[in-house]
């Protein structure tokens, strides 16, 4: 016995009480949590129509964080963002820059459940999954945010203006910088609008340069 608690006991004062400390919620937990609560998710519709859920890739400390829309065919069949026309488009424009996927990047969706039929995402969807998200970017911490997309955007910035009136300019969701640029599934069909998606890429490049 440790010559305090000797002391403490001839005053009566014993036994001593600790408080017990809050179990620590670790990154790797709560990165645990979420790879299990997206799969189980029930809190919208989309979850009877899906083939899995698509909770994101890449680097779970990266810097950079992409977000896109929802999952289409292919990533629900595979399980992984941006893995069709779209995702190889992506990988381009991220090869522009000097990043790859894996490496100090990560990319996932508003959504984790594909909309039948590739539709638009509708509002209580985007609520119910949007907890999903803010959890991703509270684990990741990404120094910043490129949202790729009306609905990323908008969700993301709690605006309904369009993609032209948001980009070039430096926005933030919770503290974290964030910058605004078309979905690549756009500039598939849009392919005019592939020289803004550079001048957005140029300006988010020399953003982290100065961050």
């Amino acid at each position: 016995m440790s010559r305090r608690l000797e002391i403490l006991r001839e005053m009566g004062l014993t036994p001593v009480w600790r408080l017990r400390k809050e179990p620590v919620v670790t990154e790797e937990n709560g990165w645990i949590e979420i790879k299990q609560a997206v799969p189980a998710c029930t809190a919208c519709g989309l979850h009877k129509t899906r083939t899995q859920t698509v909770l994101g890739v890449g680097d779970e400390q990266a810097d950079w964080l992409f977000i896109g829309e929802a999952p289409g065919a292919e990533e629900d069949r595979l399980g992984e963002p941006f893995v069709g026309q779209a995702g190889k488009l992506l990988d381009n424009m991220l090869a522009a820059i000097g990043l790859s996927r894996n490496d100090n990047v990560y990319i996932c969706n508003v959504l984790k459940c594909r909309p039948p039929g590739n539709r638009n995402p509708e509002p209580e969807e985007v609520a119910k999954c949007s907890p999903h998200l803010m959890k991703q970017i509270s684990l990741i911490q990404p120094k910043l945010i490129i949202a790729m997309g009306r609905f990323a955007a908008q969700t993301l910035l709690n605006s309904d203006a369009s993609i032209a009136s948001l980009r070039g300019r430096l926005h933030r969701y919770a503290g974290l910088p964030l910058i605004v640029t078309y979905h690549p599934a756009y500039l598939l069909r849009n392919l005019p609008d592939k020289a803004k998606a550079w001048e957005d890429l140029v300006f988010a490049r020399k953003t982290m340069q100065s961050l």
